[in-house]
Order: C-alpha cells, then sequence, then structure tokens
C-alpha cells in the first residue's frame, strides 16, 4: 500500500493510493497515518479495504506521510564514499543523532533557509517508519518491526553542524529541514531495502546517484541497533544515511544552496519529492 496524508499543513488527512493513482481519503476509517495505524493490526484493517469503495479526493498539497512522529532519528555516515567526501572514517558503529520533529513538512514545502545560513546543503535519504514496538530487538526479528520506508531529504546547515560547537543537532534540526514523503510504501511492497536506487538533483543538475546497497549499516541492523538505546514506538522514523554527492564533498569548492534553487530528489519505489528553495 502507499500511505500518504493531503491539505494543508496541520489539518491532513489520511489517505491511500489506489493501484490507478488516485488518492482514496481515509478520513473515518482512521484517525491519521500515525500511531496504531502503522501497526500491523492496522495495516491490515487497511489492507481489507476495497479502495473503489472510498472517496477519490484531490490533493492541492501533500503532507509528511507520517503524522505526530515520534522520534526522528538520524544515522550520520553511513555510506562509505560519503564519510570520504566529509574527511572523516567510516563509523565502526552507527553514528545516531536525532533531527527535531519541528523540521518535518510535506515533500513539496519550501526548504527555507536559516537566518545566518552560509552552509545549506541536501541530503537524499531512505525512511523507515517503524510499525510495531522494537526494545532490544534482535537483527533477526529488526524487519518485523518496519512498517514501512519513504523517501527524506535530510537538509543540513554544516556551519551549523560542524563549526558552532556541541553535537550536530543545531544543524539538523531547522524548520523545513525534514521534507518526509510523498507517501509511505508498506514494507511488503519493497522486496530488497538494500538494493534501491536513490538520486538527488539541484536545478537539474544530478548530484547525487547512489543505492541503498552500499549502506555501511543496513535496514535490519540499524532497526536491531537503534533498539538497544532505546525504544522505537509506531510512527517514529529512522533517516538512514546520504550516499556521496552533497554539496559539502564538491571539489574543486563546496556547493551550497543560496535562494531560489529547485532540489528534486527520489528513490526507487517511493516516489519523488520537489521543493524550492527560499529564505526564513
Amino acid at each position: 500500500m502507499k500511505l500518504l496524508r493531503v491539505g494543508q499543513s496541520g489539518s491532513e488527512i489520511p489517505a491511500m493510493m489506489d493501484a490507478s493513482g488516485r488518492i482514496r481519503s481515509l478520513q473515518g476509517i482512521v484517525p491519521d497515518i500515525a500511531g496504531a495505524t502503522l501497526t500491523p493490526e492496522g495495516l491490515a484493517k487497511l489492507r481489507a479495504l476495497d479502495p473503489a469503495t472510498l472517496p477519490e479526493i484531490s490533493a492541492d498539497r501533500i503532507g509528511p506521510c507520517v503524522g505526530n512522529v515520534g522520534k526522528f532519528i538520524c544515522i550520520g555516515l553511513n555510506y562509505a564514499d560519503h564519510a570520504a567526501e566529509s574527511n572523516l572514517p567510516v563509523p565502526k558503529e552507527p553514528v545516531i543523532f536525532l533531527k527535531a520533529n519541528s523540521a518535518i513538512c510535506g515533500p513539496d514545502d519550501d526548504i527555507l533557509i536559516p537566518r545566518g545560513s552560509k552552509k545549506t546543503d541536501w541530503e537524499v535519504e531512505l525512511g523507515v517508519v517503524i510499525g510495531k514496538r522494537a526494545s532490544y530487538v534482535s537483527e533477526a526479528e529488526a524487519m518485523d518491526h518496519v512498517a514501512g520506508y519513504c523517501v527524506i531529504n535530510d537538509v543540513s546547515e554544516r556551519e551549523f553542524q560542524i563549526e558552532r560547537g556541541g553535537t550536530w543537532d543545531k544543524g539538523k534540526g531547522c524548520d523545513t529541514f525534514g521534507p518526509i514523503g510523498p507517501w509511505l510504501v508498506t514494507a511488503d511492497e519493497i522486496a530488497d531495502p538494500q538494493n534501491l536506487s536513490m538520486w538527488l538533483e539541484v536545478d537539474g543538475h544530478r548530484y547525487q546517484n547512489g543505492s541503498t546497497k552500499t549502506m555501511v549499516f543496513g535496514v535490519r541492523h540499524l532497526v536491531h541497533y537503534v533498539s538497544q538505546f532505546m525504544s522505537l514506538n509506531p510512527g517514529d522514523v529512522i533517516s538512514t544515511g546520504t550516499p556521496p554527492g552533497v554539496g559539502m564533498g564538491q571539489k574543486p569548492e563546496p556547493v551550497y544552496l543560496k535562494g531560489g534553487e529547485v532540489i528534486r530528489l527520489g528513490i526507487e519505489g517511493l516516489g519523488e519529492q520537489r521543493q524550492r528553495v527560499g529564505h526564513a
């Protein structure tokens, strides 16, 4: 299934996409694409529906595909070639940081360069949406806790992240720095999350062209690993790292967003995002 949320920010309604690409309302059936809706029982209820019986609706705006996200967890330096372009060693264990939930926005919403920014950058990433509580789960059990997958742009301000002291969080959590969607594709429709092509373009120039097959730590290990340090709950999101081609790594000089650009990005089977870059 492809699940999404449509409507203006803060008042999105839950929906699903049928086999013909029509958007069908789930209003009155589930409260949101969040929490209990994403559990195995919640998804089974939705699978039992006949989409043709649901009202067709238009989508002037697509919102983030998961509502009321509990935790927005990110994995840093999870592609060896991205670590190299960042002049950092490949981690021996996953690098975990949290992105502010207030950064979450729709897949086609504007990205706003924060005040004082000099180094706003892009990162296409595979998002993993949790559907079943995970605490100290084994690798063998980890995939049972995944509801589905989505596209994420882990927008980053590199000066705030690296040069302003402390942890990475201040360069990762600015408003609009977490576009999620356009839809959540349930795990049963993705045969192998470790074999998905992914790409990102700025003003038509392709900077990132990678695949989830080159992750240092795969989805199974990440769900297992993160659950050793915190409980994962339905609706939590893990952003799993980016392949090479970020602005910071461009040669001979880094390339950063200035405002006015259009970013397009996508992951095989998970849809595309499009954002115009403005200023806060």
